[in-house]
């Protein structure tokens, strides 16, 4: 019983010398790991027992993690943390595009991962407004449920678009800097670039702006940060 009151983690990682200290630290930072080494196994792991959190490695022996990145955020909005030995930027756009909430990069320390964990864990519990529904104008956002909308169809969110798109609206027609969104979104102590805010937004645009080359509802203010459209904007256009 006592293992339902702590945060289910599943750990996907082939390499026994990560995977094993990996689930004996996460057992003492107080979480219930679960581990697969394979694509296969891990899919199996999610059907039987969906997780709080997925620990996803890039490269596994029966497929890409990205691609498995792709088809969980397909099934769920589980927050998805990249484990990647790659330190190319381009790498971890990429898994970010796909859906990934986060990414650590090898050799990574078990306090700073469970750190990770526990920021992001906490972002989905709270969320960046107390308003239960934020509306302007096509764009419906309803916290409890973490479901957004635009002219009454669902528009699919990975955990931290959402959070990041509901600091934005719950503060429509201000610009956000983007120090603060970083802070209250990703976490105050932060250790990547800020270059994963705007690929967030880019994301963003693209689900809900009608062109996102040209945005309507998210603009930019250069040096400064993001702003979302205030209802009067809308209606003037």
């Amino acid at each position: 019983m006592a293992n339902e009151m702590k945060p289910r983690i599943l750990g996907v990682e082939d390499e026994r010398a990560i995977a094993e200290p990996l689930a004996e630290s996460l057992v003492r930072e107080g979480f219930d790991p679960r581990v697969a080494a394979t694509v296969a196994d891990a899919e199996t792991a999610f059907e039987a027992r969906e997780p709080d959190l997925v620990l996803l490695d890039v490269m596994l022996p029966d497929g890409d993690g990205r691609a498995l990145c792709r088809e969980l955020r397909r099934r769920s909005d589980v927050p998805i943390v990249m484990l990647t030995a790659r330190g190319e930027e381009v790498d971890r756009v990429v898994g970010l595009e796909l859906g990934a909430d986060d990414y650590v990069v090898k050799p990574f320390s078990a306090r700073e991962l469970a750190a990770r964990i526990r920021a992001i864990l906490r972002r989905g519990r709270g969320g960046a407004s107390k308003r239960e529904v934020v509306e302007v104008g096509p764009i419906r956002l309803d916290a409890s449920s973490r479901t957004v909308t635009k002219d009454g169809r669902p528009v699919e969110m990975a955990a931290r678009e959402f959070d990041l798109l509901q600091l934005l609206m719950s503060r429509a027609g201000e610009v956000v800097r983007r120090e603060e969104i970083m802070d209250l979104v990703w976490d105050e102590h932060w250790f990547g670039s800020t270059k994963t805010l705007d690929v967030h937004v880019s994301w963003l645009r693209k689900k809900l702006e009608d062109d996102p080359a040209a945005p309507v509802f998210i603009t930019t203010s250069r040096g400064v940060g993001f702003r979302f459209a205030a209802p009067e904007d809308l209606a003037a256009g």
